[in-house]
């Protein structure tokens, strides 16, 4: 048997390795973007043009558009803990930087984008805003079913996208797809043979 034939032979019985593709950095940071770009338009529009307590009904009552400021995490939850949840935020972020250059899979891009975004634009609220650095209230403005949280604590852009990126995440995580795009049953199974 000539040599390259030899080779191609040798090379179609070797166990099917994933050899990822581009990574998916670019995807991760655009995405990232758009949440924070949304975040920001949507706050600066609120603070501009609704009034503190002023409730404003869309969609038959299902959601109601208001302005508050929240010192706490997600959903207006852990009151006064705005300086660590500062805090967390920036390490968020350069973890997920750090990480997104070894991303290969389009779901972990997705779920890192969104989570990137949403703790941006929220950690840009406690630097800037009231009462000063690290500790300003993030601007929270979408309660559904009801006014000023009756029905479900208020919440933003921001919140939407971290919450949406951690639902995304655990999807992935318990189906085990990893950040190069590979399942780890799947890759445990090739190691093996």
């Amino acid at each position: 048997m000539p040599t390259e034939e030899r080779l191609l032979s040798e090379q179609s019985d070797a166990p099917d390795t994933p050899v990822p593709g581009r990574p998916r950095t670019q995807l991760l940071l655009l995405l990232a973007a758009g949440v924070l770009l949304a975040d920001l338009v949507s706050k600066l529009v609120v603070v501009a043009t609704i009034e503190p307590g002023e409730d404003i009904r869309l969609l038959g009552g299902l959601l109601y558009l208001t302005q508050l400021r929240n010192i706490g995490a997600a959903f207006s939850f852990a009151q006064g803990w705005t300086v660590f949840f500062s805090l967390v935020a920036v390490v968020v972020a350069v973890v997920i930087v750090r990480t997104a250059r070894k991303l290969y899979s389009t779901g972990w891009a997705v779920t890192l984008g969104l989570v990137l975004g949403g703790a941006v634009g929220n950690l840009i609220d406690r630097i800037f805003r009231d009462p000063g650095f690290l500790r300003g209230g993030v601007v929270d403005f979408l309660s559904v079913f009801g006014p000023d949280g009756q029905v479900w604590p208020v919440f933003n852009i921001a919140d939407s996208a971290i919450v949406c990126g951690g639902i995304l995440g655990a999807v992935l995580a318990l189906r085990g797809i990893d950040f190069d795009g590979t399942r780890a049953k799947d890759q445990a199974a090739a190691d093996a043979a």
